[in-house]
């Protein structure tokens, strides 16, 4: 089987690389374009520690395959920060020590970003509802819930 060049824009970046038609968006994102925030936890999309965006809808990159992400804009944990400065979820994450290991971390700030964006006065019922689908087993949540909390309310003041 041969490769498959794909054309895409990852973080703002038009980027180009060659995958094999079975690899993983997942894969393509480590192996090829170097960008190892996204971690394989399970490789079946139930810990959403491999969370992307792509065109603005949150996905699993595990269950993507890298030649679905032609055209697409994706969006990884690389692309939060503005340069060094790191984005409002981050600073809040360590200012409430919402994270243990890491290993689920890059997934919850992209999903929580995104849903952040889509809507910027979440109840924390709706928070717990949308990261669902990102397992934590240090934490026990209570913090990373508080610290996205926090940063809507600070987005929602400065907007």
């Amino acid at each position: 089987m041969s490769n498959i060049h794909v054309t895409t824009t990852v973080n703002g970046d038009e980027v180009e690389f060659l995958c094999d038609p079975r690899e993983t968006l997942l894969d393509a994102l480590r192996d090829k374009l170097n960008l190892t925030g996204a971690k394989e936890g399970c490789g079946t999309g139930d810990c959403g520690a491999c969370s992307v965006t792509m065109d603005g809808r949150l996905v699993c990159s595990c269950l993507v395959l890298g030649a679905e992400a032609e055209g697409k804009q994706i969006g990884t944990v690389e692309g939060i920060a503005d340069g060094e400065t790191l984005h409002p979820l981050q600073q809040k994450f360590i200012e409430y020590a919402a994270l243990q290991c890491g290993i689920c971390t890059p997934g919850i700030l992209v999903a929580t970003k995104a849903l952040l964006e889509k809507n910027p006065d979440p109840t924390e019922t709706e928070v717990r509802y949308w990261l669902a689908g990102n397992l934590c087993r240090c934490t026990g949540y209570d913090k990373i819930i508080r610290a996205v909390m926090d940063t809507a309310a600070d987005l929602r003041r400065a907007s």
